[in-house]
C-alpha cells in the first residue's frame, strides 16, 4: 500500500473512531438528561409522578376545554407504621399504595405522590366521574392489608375531592381538595367532596394549608 493510501486509511479510521466516541458520549449525555428529567418529575420512593408533575398536569387541564377533578388521599395512622415497623416498612406501604393507585383505570388520568403519605389523582370527567374515582381509590387503598414479610398492615385513607370550575386554578383545586380531605379525616367519613366554584374558600377551623405553603 502506498504511503498516501496508508495515510488516507489511517485518517479515515481515526475519523470513524472519533465519530464513534462522540456518538457514545452524546448517547450517555442524552441518557443522563432523560434520567434527570424523570427524577425531577417523579417520586424516588414510589416511582409515581410528584407534586411538580401534578401541578403541570393540573395547569394543562385548566387550559383545556374538558371537565376534570382532583382527588387527594392521606393515609390514616401512617406515623404508627413508621414508629412500629421502621422507615423501610413505611416506604413499602407507600410503594404498595402507589401501585394500587397507579393501577386504577379511567377516568383516572394521573396518580401522583405529593409528599409524606399524601397522594393525588387527576380525574377526567364531570362530578359523577370524580366522585366515583374517589370512592374507587378509597376502596382500592384499603381492600387488602400490605404484606411486610413478617407482618401485615391494614391501610386506610381519608379522601377529599373537588371538581374544576371555570376560572379556578391549580392552587384553588389543591386547596379545595385538601379542605375536603381534612373534613373526611375529622369526620371519619372516608370520602368527602367539595366543589371549587371560586378562588376564595371559607375554611373550617384547623384546616391544613400545606398545599398553599408549598406553592
Amino acid at each position: 500500500m502506498s504511503p498516501i493510501l496508508t495515510s488516507i486509511v489511517t485518517a479515515v479510521g481515526g475519523l470513524l473512531a472519533g465519530l464513534a466516541l462522540a456518538g457514545a458520549l452524546l448517547w450517555r449525555q442524552q441518557q443522563a438528561l432523560t434520567r434527570a428529567r424523570h427524577a425531577a418529575d417523579h417520586d424516588d420512593t414510589t416511582g409515581l409522578p410528584n407534586r411538580r408533575a401534578l401541578l403541570a398536569a393540573l395547569t394543562r387541564a385548566t387550559h383545556a376545554d374538558a371537565p376534570f377533578g382532583l382527588v387527594l388521599l392521606d393515609l390514616d395512622g401512617f406515623k404508627a407504621v413508621n414508629d412500629t415497623f421502621g422507615h423501610q416498612a413505611g416506604n413499602d406501604v407507600l410503594t404498595e399504595v402507589g401501585r394500587r393507585l397507579a393501577a386504577l383505570a379511567g377516568p383516572v388520568r394521573l396518580a401522583a405522590r405529593l409528599s409524606g403519605d399524601e397522594f393525588a389523582l387527576l380525574v377526567s370527567g364531570g362530578p359523577d366521574d370524580v366522585v366515583a374515582a374517589a370512592r374507587t381509590a378509597w376502596r382500592a387503598v384499603g381492600r387488602h392489608p400490605v404484606d411486610l414479610g413478617e407482618h401485615t398492615v391494614a391501610v386506610r385513607a381519608s379522601v377529599g375531592y373537588t371538581t374544576a370550575a371555570l376560572g379556578v386554578g391549580p392552587r384553588t383545586l389543591l386547596h379545595q381538595a385538601d379542605v375536603a380531605m381534612y373534613q373526611a379525616k375529622q369526620a371519619g367519613a372516608g370520602v368527602y367532596g367539595a366543589t371549587a366554584t371560586s378562588g376564595h374558600t371559607r375554611l373550617p377551623p384547623g384546616t391544613r394549608l400545606r398545599d398553599l405553603r408549598h406553592h
